[in-house]
């Protein structure tokens, strides 16, 4: 009771200073508390469970509960303050914006992680690359401003048509940037490119789709170096998707052997070999039977194409590598040959007539 009438006999503003640091002080102890117990626990909890947003969700809670605490703080210390009717009206739009401000950015971060969290379940509706997260952030920044600003009690329609003649200059200087943008929507939603996807431009540069950005389209090559390709020339470009439709490829061998081959008995070991290299080589497709077509009488060989099958690009090398090798091994046991370059010339004997 004697603190009490202590802290009644003190001066105004020192009451009030002490009110306000007790409010600050307090607000940061319970948002500490929040954080590291209470959402430790939730975390704990959203692990056992099947589904995965809540755990991005309490993260995202676990960020932002510090700062609200802070703002809560302030809050209740104005209120020990006798401030001004327009100071006071001035502190609560500040202390609304920033509330509003970071609620609106916090549900757009966990709205682009969940995106890529669940990217594979919706990549047929949304397909997840940095560009389709950018616009899901941006439109979830655009409400939560529009939705300050109607907070605040400012008319929204003169802005968005302040923006409207804005945007048409705006457009004007931006062309190429801005073609580069809608290209790049058109061909994450066209699907025609994919990110993973195996590419060969034009131009001869090939690789994996890595991602598809609001200006350029990135493609690592095999020799682990990043092609940046604006999203305008990609989209005009003629390309080769070597996952579509689907990722599996033929995979073609040339081979010739010698003319006094018996060819069934070619078919049937080179076959064999195929089968085999199906069946134990990482990258073959054990289901798909091997065939060889005969195509041409060469100069010194009877020429055939063996056609094997490759889950994905990449994987032909190793295949067609393991298949010569043992292509090779197979012949030599079966009395096959692969005859070297042969040129035959006939030479004539003329006479010659002295005069």
């Amino acid at each position: 009771m004697n603190e009490f009438f202590a802290l009644h006999q003190l001066p105004a503003w020192t009451r009030e200073a002490l009110l306000s640091c007790a409010a600050l002080l307090g607000t940061y102890l319970a948002g500490q508390f929040v954080t590291r117990v209470v959402c430790r626990r939730l975390a704990l909890l959203a692990r056992k469970t099947p589904w995965q947003w809540d755990t991005v969700v309490v993260e995202g809670l676990r960020k932002g509960v510090p700062f609200w605490s802070l703002l809560l703080g302030i809050s209740i210390a104005f209120g020990f303050w006798n401030l001004p009717s327009n100071l006071a009206a001035t502190l609560t739009s500040a202390l609304f914006v920033l509330v509003a401000l970071s609620a609106t950015f916090l549900a757009a971060g966990i709205a682009g992680k969940l995106i890529v969290l669940y990217g594979s379940k919706i990549q047929q509706a949304l397909p997840v690359t940095s560009l389709t997260q950018n616009i899901t952030r941006i439109i979830i920044v655009t409400i939560g401003l529009l939705m300050i600003l109607n907070g605040l009690g400012i008319s929204v329609a003169p802005i968005l048509t302040a923006l409207g003649v804005g945007g048409l200059a705006v457009a004007l200087a931006l062309q190429d940037t801005l073609s580069n943008f809608f290209a790049g929507f058109y061909v994450t939603m066209s699907r025609q490119i994919r990110v993973g996807d195996y590419v060969k431009l034009e131009s001869g540069q090939e690789g994996y789709v890595t991602d598809i950005g609001w200006r350029a389209t990135k493609i690592r090559m095999l020799p682990n170096n990043i092609v940046l390709v604006p999203n305008a020339k990609l989209a005009s470009a003629i390309i080769i998707n070597y996952d579509l439709p689907d990722k599996e490829l033929a995979v073609l061998v040339q081979v010739g052997v010698d003319y006094a081959s018996d060819l069934p008995h070619v078919e049937r070991v080179t076959c064999e070999v195929g089968k085999d290299v199906m069946r134990t080589v990482p990258g073959g497709v054990p289901a798909f039977e091997p065939f060889i077509r005969y195509h041409t009488f060469g100069d010194f060989s009877i020429n055939f194409t063996v056609i094997l099958r490759a889950k994905e690009y990449v994987d032909q090398y190793l295949v067609t590598h393991e298949f010569v090798k043992r292509l090779h091994e197979r012949y030599n046991q079966e009395g096959i040959t692969i005859p070297f370059p042969i040129r035959t010339i006939h030479m004539e004997n003329q006479e010659v007539a002295h005069g």
